[in-house]
């Protein structure tokens, strides 16, 4: 069995300078690391329980198979939030028919982000017999 110490998922943005400005003041991911000098340095952000970090340049855009699903305390409070920060919001928080909460934004580069909110009342905050 892989013993798996840290994880993290590396993104290759087209602009660097633009998707830290994103993730770091529009998110509001803050900064767990960041190393190399200049216009392609690497910045690592917390994700809660694991990591984003991005680094180097790309001139591919992403693949439309990679998403960033995010979970987070109070989606409507996100919503606002990232409003007022000039986010453009892809879709509002919408109850989904499998209960979660979830509400869609991109990054510059068009990585789909969902953001999640799990209900007091959904089956993932309750394991029966436990």
């Amino acid at each position: 069995m892989v013993h798996v110490l840290g994880s993290r998922v590396l993104i290759r943005p087209s602009d660097p300078e633009r998707s830290r400005t994103f993730y770091g003041e529009e998110l509001g991911l803050a900064v767990y690391r960041e190393f190399g000098t200049g216009p392609e340095r690497g910045t690592v952000y917390f994700l809660g329980g694991g990591f984003l970090e991005l680094s180097g340049r790309s001139d591919a855009p992403p693949s439309p198979s990679v998403r960033l699903w995010l979970q987070v305390a109070d989606v409507a409070a996100a919503h606002e939030e990232l409003r007022e920060r000039g986010v453009e919001i892809v879709r509002s928080p919408v109850r989904e028919p499998w209960g979660l909460i979830e509400m869609w934004i991109a990054d510059p580069d068009g990585t789909p982000i969902v953001l999640v909110e799990t209900p007091a009342d959904h089956p993932l905050r309750h394991r029966p017999g436990i």
